[in-house]
Parts: structure tokens; sequence; C-alpha cells
């Protein structure tokens, strides 16, 4: 939620402290009841409607153990990247041999490599 500059954090109903004002609230937002329905946690409101796909995929992602999965591919796809690019600075000849380049600079001297390579087969 936003807040406007001319909107004073008075108005907003969550800041209240009376249990009676949020219950209020509550209702006011469409629960019909403030008590739990049979098997259920939570107050059933007419706002709990199912959850769109888009919303599902949202709410999976913010868990931890999502997080942590997708941390370990991420970590896993940069270093297949890394070792790629390695492999690629092993074939291009430089001067000094073990001078570090730049991913931009292999990609750039493997470019200019081949095309001198297509030129001495030309000739």
């Amino acid at each position: 939620m936003m807040l406007s500059p001319d909107q004073a954090e008075a108005d907003l109903s969550w800041t209240q402290s009376d249990p009676e004002s949020m219950l209020n609230g509550l209702k006011s937002a469409g629960c019909t009841s403030d008590e739990p329905g049979e098997g259920e946690d939570r107050p059933k409101c007419k706002s709990d409607q199912p959850l769109s796909r888009e919303e599902k995929r949202r709410r999976r992602r913010a868990t931890a153990k999502y997080r942590s999965a997708h941390a370990t591919r991420e970590r896993i796809r940069v270093e297949a990247f890394n070792v790629a690019f390695a492999e690629l600075r092993k074939l291009l000849p430089t001067l000094p041999p073990d001078k570090k380049l730049s991913k931009i600079e292999i990609l750039r001297l493997a470019i200019c490599y081949i095309s001198y390579l297509n030129h001495v087969l030309d000739v």
C-alpha cells in the first residue's frame, strides 16, 4: 500500500490498536464471521477467492525452500558460464599468455581471432 503525502497514518485501519475497531474493519472488508469455520484456521471472508495462477506462483516463490533452490541453480549456471569463458580464453592467443581478460575482452578477442583464421584459410 502506497501512502500519499497528504494521507496521515492515523487514517490507516491497521494502525489502530483498539481490537473492536479492527474487528469492525474486518467485517466491513467482507468477513462474514469473526470465528473460523469448521476445519479452518482463520475467519472466512468473502474475499477468500481461489488464487490466480500468478498469485500461486508469487506465493510459492516467496518460500525459503524455493529461494534456496533457485540460488543453488543460479550458482551452478554462473559456474558453468565461467568455465565456458575460461575454456574459450585458453584457446585465444594473447601476450602475455596469462593476461587477465574480462568477459567482453574475451568475446571481442574471439571475434577477431575467428576473423583472422577465416582470412588465413581464404589466402
